[in-house]
C-alpha cells in the first residue's frame, strides 16, 4: 500500500491546512485520500453518536451493523469510481413563521464519505474564509457573530437586515464547481462532489433529481454553503474599504462652544490671585464641564464620515452603516444585483430590510439596537464619560420567551382584564414520563433558552421564563400523581430546594435539583454553542474502531472477524429483558460489539 495512505489523518489534515496558507496553490491528489481507511475511522468516531443516525435513509441502513468490512467495501467502490451516493430521503420540519423547510436525510454510508469530504474542504478553506463569517465554522457561533456587532458596529445609524431567498435550495451547482475549481484540480474528487450534488431526493416514493442546491441535512451542505458564499463575504470586504470615507469626525458644535468658553476661564484663572474670584471661576468651569457631558464629543451628523459594518451567519447577514438611508438604498440595490448576477441568487424582498438604528433590528432571534444616553460613569483615569451612548444593545424579547412557552404547551393566556396574564398550564403530554425525566426537560429547556440569550444586556428578563416553567412542572406533577399543587411541592421541596431522589447506576442516591443558577449576562460567548469540530481522535479509550479491530464479541468473548457493531438510538428504549441490553445499560454504551450468532439473537429480539 502506498505510504501516503498509511498516514494517521491529522498528519494528512495538517498537511493540506499547511499547503492552503501557499498562494495560488492548487490542490491536484485529494482523491486518493478517500482510499485511507483511517480518514473513515475518524469520520466514524465523529458522527456515530448523532441519534439521527439511527434514522433510515433511502437505502434503508444506519449507523447499525458498521464493521471494518463494510467500511472497505465502501473504500473498494470509491477507487473504481463505482460508488454513487443514494437520494436524500426528504421529509420536513415546521419553520418558526408556520412554513416547513425541507430536510434530506442521507444514508450512513453517505454520511461517512460526506464527512470525510468535510474534513478535507475544511483543511484546505477554513484558513481563507474571512472573519466576518461566523456560521458552521470552528470556534465560532451565533454568539461570536453577535458579540462581534456589539462590538464593532457601535454608533451604527442604519441597519440592513440581510436574507437570501431559498439560499440552500437555489445554490448553482455550476458557481459551486466553479469557485471549488479555483483551488481543487483533481477532477475525480470534483466529480465526487458532483455526484452528492445530482444525488436527488425521495419523496412519498417518487425520485426527484435535484438540478440546484444542497440537501440540508446533508453533512458537506455547510462547508458548501460557506465556500459559495465565501465570494461575497470577499465582495463585501472589498465593498467596505472603497465605501469607508474621512478620518476622524468633527467636534459637535456645542462641544466647541464649551470647550472655548472652558479654555478662557482656565486663562482667566491663572491671572487671577483673589481666591473668592478663583474659587468662583473654578466653580463654573465645573459646570461647564458637566454641561459638556450632555453632548458628543464629535459630530454625529457629519457627512463626511461614512462606515461600514458586515456579519454573516450562514444564509442570514447584518450590515451596520455610518451613512444616510440613501446609501442604504444604494448598497442594497448593489448587493441585489451582486447576488443575481455573480451568485445567481436573490435577496428576499420581505427580509432584507432597511431599519434606523435606533429601532430594533432582528438577527438570529435578538432585538439588535443602538442605546442613547447620557448616563455617565467614571473611566479608568477616574474622568466622568458617556460610555453607555451609541452603543449596541441585544435584546431577548417578551415575544420570544412567550412563543417558547406556547411551543411547549406550558402556558394558558388569560385576557379578561384587557391585558394579557401568562399562567403556567400543566404539560400533559409528559405525564407518562419518570419523575426524573420530567425534571431533567425542563432544566434542559431552560438552560438552553438560557445559554442561547446569556448574552443579552436584558438576560435577566428569562426569569419570567423560568418563573412560568417552574409552575407548568409543579402542575405537572401534581398531575402525574393525582394530588394537589401543594402537595406535590411539598413531597420533593428539600432544603429550599425542589430535588427529585434518584439512584445512579452504581446504586448511589442522587438529588436532582430544579434549575437556580439564576439568568446573569455573560460577555463572552458560551462554549457550548460554538460550532466547535471535536478533536480527530476521540480520548475516551477504547475508540469504537479500536473496539471492532479487536475482534472480540462484547456479548460472548468469541473472537471471529466477522464482528459488527450493534447500535441503538437512545438506551431508553431498552428494557433490559435481554443479555445484550443490559450489557449496554451495564456500560451505559448505545454500541455493542458482537459476532455474528449473537448479533443475529439480538436482532431476533
Amino acid at each position: 500500500m502506498c505510504e501516503t495512505l498509511k498516514r494517521n489523518p491529522e498528519r494528512v489534515l495538517n498537511s493540506l491546512m499547511k499547503q492552503s496558507k501557499v498562494s495560488g496553490y492548487k490542490f491536484e491528489r485529494l482523491y486518493r485520500i478517500l482510499f485511507n481507511e483511517e480518514m473513515f475511522y475518524v469520520a466514524y468516531q465523529r458522527i456515530y453518536a448523532k441519534a439521527g443516525n439511527m434514522t433510515k435513509g433511502s437505502d434503508g441502513k444506519t449507523a447499525d451493523q458498521m464493521s471494518i468490512l463494510r467500511i472497505e467495501h465502501l473504500i473498494e467502490k470509491l477507487r473504481d469510481e463505482s460508488y454513487q451516493p443514494h437520494p436524500s430521503r426528504r421529509t420536513y420540519i415546521p419553520k418558526k413563521n408556520g412554513k416547513k423547510r425541507p430536510l434530506g436525510i442521507p444514508s450512513f454510508d453517505d454520511k461517512l464519505v460526506q464527512q470525510v469530504i468535510k474534513m478535507i474542504l475544511e483543511a484546505i478553506y477554513e484558513e481563507s474564509f474571512e472573519p466576518t463569517s461566523h456560521g458552521f465554522r470552528p470556534r465560532k457561533s451565533c454568539q461570536t457573530a453577535l458579540i462581534g456587532i456589539q462590538r464593532t458596529f457601535t454608533g451604527t445609524k442604519w441597519f440592513i437586515e440581510g436574507d437570501i431567498k431559498g439560499f440552500f435550495d437555489n445554490i448553482s451547482h455550476e458557481v459551486l464547481i466553479n469557485a471549488l475549481k479555483e483551488r481543487i484540480a483533481d477532477e475525480r474528487f470534483i466529480r465526487l462532489i458532483r455526484k452528492f450534488l445530482n444525488a436527488g431526493y425521495v419523496e412519498d416514493w417518487t425520485y426527484n433529481k435535484t438540478y440546484s442546491g444542497t440537501p440540508q441535512g446533508g453533512i458537506i451542505s455547510p462547508i458548501l454553503a460557506n465556500i459559495y458564499l465565501d465570494k461575497f463575504d470577499k465582495y463585501m470586504s472589498e465593498y467596505i474599504q472603497n465605501f469607508n470615507t474621512g478620518g476622524r469626525r468633527r467636534k459637535h458644535p456645542q462641544t466647541s462652544r464649551l470647550n472655548d468658553k472652558k479654555y478662557k476661564l482656565a486663562l482667566k484663572l491663572k491671572t487671577l490671585n483673589d481666591e473668592n474670584a478663583k474659587a468662583k471661576i473654578a466653580d463654573e468651569i465645573r459646570s461647564i464641564s458637566k454641561q459638556q457631558l450632555m453632548y458628543p464629543h464629535s459630530d454625529h451628523m457629519d457627512a463626511s464620515i461614512k462606515r461600514l459594518k458586515y456579519i454573516r451567519y450562514a444564509d442570514d447577514f447584518l450590515i451596520g452603516l455610518i451613512g444616510s438611508k440613501a446609501d442604504c438604498a444604494q448598497i442594497k440595490e448593489d448587493i441585489a444585483n451582486y447576488m443575481s448576477n455573480t451568485l445567481k441568487l436573490e435577496l428576499s424582498a420581505e427580509k432584507t430590510l432597511i431599519t434606523n438604528a435606533q429601532r430594533p433590528a432582528k438577527f438570529l432571534g435578538y432585538d439588535i439596537y443602538i442605546h442613547n444616553s447620557n448616563v455617565t460613569k467614571r473611566n479608568k483615569l477616574g474622568y466622568l464619560v458617556r460610555t453607555f451612548n451609541n452603543k449596541i444593545i441585544l435584546h431577548v424579547t417578551t415575544e420570544t420567551m412567550r412563543n417558547k412557552l406556547m411551543e411547549y404547551g406550558a402556558v394558558k393566556f388569560d385576557c379578561r382584564t384587557g391585558k394579557e396574564i401568562w399562567k403556567s398550564k400543566a404539560r400533559e403530554y409528559l405525564m407518562n414520563d419518570s419523575l426524573l425525566d420530567i425534571i431533567t426537560r425542563y432544566n434542559a429547556e431552560i438552560r438552553g433558552l438560557y445559554n442561547y440569550y446569556a448574552i443579552a444586556n436584558n438576560s435577566s428578563s428569562l426569569n419570567t421564563f423560568s418563573s412560568v416553567m417552574e409552575y407548568s412542572m409543579y402542575k405537572t406533577y401534581a398531575g402525574k400523581l393525582q394530588c394537589s399543587v401543594s402537595k406535590a411541592i411539598d413531597k420533593f421541596y428539600k432544603n429550599k430546594k425542589f430535588a427529585i431522589p434518584y439512584t445512579t447506576s452504581k446504586g448511589e442516591p442522587k438529588l436532582r435539583i430544579f434549575y437556580n443558577g439564576g439568568f446573569k449576562r455573560q460577555e463572552k460567548a458560551d462554549v457550548l454553542y460554538q460550532d466547535n469540530l471535536p478533536q480527530i481522535y476521540t480520548r475516551t479509550e477504547p475508540t469504537l474502531i479500536q473496539r471492532l479491530k479487536a475482534c472480540k464479541c462484547e456479548l460472548c468473548g468469541a473472537t471471529t472477524n466477522e464482528t459488527v457493531m450493534l447500535q441503538v438510538r437512545t438506551l431508553k428504549e431498552l428494557k433490559g429483558t435481554s443479555d445484550w441490553e443490559n450489557k449496554m445499560l451495564k456500560k451505559h454504551r448505545k454500541t455493542l460489539v458482537l459476532c455474528k450468532d449473537c448479533n443475529d439473537k439480538a436482532h431476533q429480539n
